[in-house]
């Protein structure tokens, strides 16, 4: 099944990135080693999307720079004003990482099925392309979970390409209104229970299924939270695999 054999995700609650000791730079973390592990390749293809923020360029070139150190290819794909590649759809599958930004999910999903890549993803992630990102970047692979997208207050939202068939939750350890939605959200049935990873840690799925968590921050976690039957839900801790850079 191309590049890797299997279908993988890795879906990043946050630590994509961290900052360097040279004032203005960033640097990619180990959770990125991962994900281009993933694919078996000595010098991957590694594609970045920014669709959440607007495409913004600030963000595209400072994620460029973050792997100036990599033996890695890097491109990218933009929307704004126009697709910046001819075929995007050719794009994605010839790709063997693809790394999606944070920002604004809704708008990234809304855009997305605009121009049919929604469809192209699924496709290249049945092909063997490893498909990762950070916070909008991960919940858009699941059902859903909940997003900013829409102001400061937290919303349920459930309009996520639905690879994987769960909910999600991101920033889980850093912001106080996340978990508290994810489970009410769950316990009404707005969403499937699903999977939780604090700042610092990735879920990594084979196909739909998921395999294990990952770190970067000895104290991070991961979590499975599950409708309890009833009205309520049940949260159950992952301990991570630590990951060194």
């Amino acid at each position: 099944m191309g590049r890797s054999g299997q279908s993988h995700i890795l879906a990043i609650g946050g630590g994509s990135f961290r900052h360097s000791k040279r004032h203005g730079f960033i640097e990619a973390s180990a959770l990125l080693r991962y994900a281009l592990d993933l694919t078996g390749q000595d010098r991957p293809k590694l594609g970045l999307l920014a669709t959440a923020t607007g495409d913004d360029s600030d963000w595209l070139l400072k994620m460029y720079g973050a792997f100036r150190d990599w033996d890695v290819e890097i491109s990218h794909l933009t929307v704004f004003p126009m697709p910046n590649v001819e075929d995007p759809r050719e794009w994605i599958l010839s790709q063997d990482v693809i790394y999606v930004s944070g920002g604004s999910v809704a708008n990234l999903a809304a855009l997305w099925r605009l121009h049919g890549l929604d469809e192209a993803f699924e496709e290249a992630w049945r092909a063997g392309v490893v498909l990762s990102g950070q916070s909008a970047g991960a919940l858009c692979w699941h059902v859903g979970g909940n997003t900013d997208s829409f102001g400061p207050t937290l919303r349920t939202w459930s309009d996520g390409l639905g690879l994987l068939p769960y909910s999600c939750g991101v920033h889980y350890n850093s912001e106080s209104q996340r978990r508290t939605l994810l489970h009410e959200s769950v316990a009404s049935g707005e969403l499937p229970g699903g999977y939780a990873a604090d700042e610092g840690v990735a879920l990594h799925y084979v196909g739909t299924e998921f395999i294990q968590a990952v770190t970067v921050d000895p104290e991070g976690y991961a979590y499975r939270i599950e409708h309890d039957g009833t009205d309520g839900v049940k949260e159950f801790r992952i301990e991570p695999r630590l990951l060194t850079s």
